[in-house]
């Protein structure tokens, strides 16, 4: 995982549309696109009323990847 030199702009993909129920392999296609960062809008419930995925989830997908989140 490497991050990109400070003060250099990155347009960064979310995953949150994403298929919940294919998550590693759509991040794996997102990899394999040539992206090297994604972000996860993580809603919990308590800041805002939604709930997207929590960090238990992030971890998971941690070893499935190179990607820097």
């Amino acid at each position: 995982m490497r991050l990109p030199k400070a003060g250099t702009i990155e347009i960064v993909p979310s995953v949150l549309a994403a298929d919940f129920g294919c998550l590693a392999a759509e991040v794996a296609q997102v990899e394999a696109a040539g992206v090297k960062m994604i972000q996860f809008d993580i809603m919990d419930g308590h800041f805002v009323p939604n709930i997207s995925f929590g960090p238990p989830i992030v971890a998971a997908l941690r070893p499935h990847n190179t990607l820097a989140f």
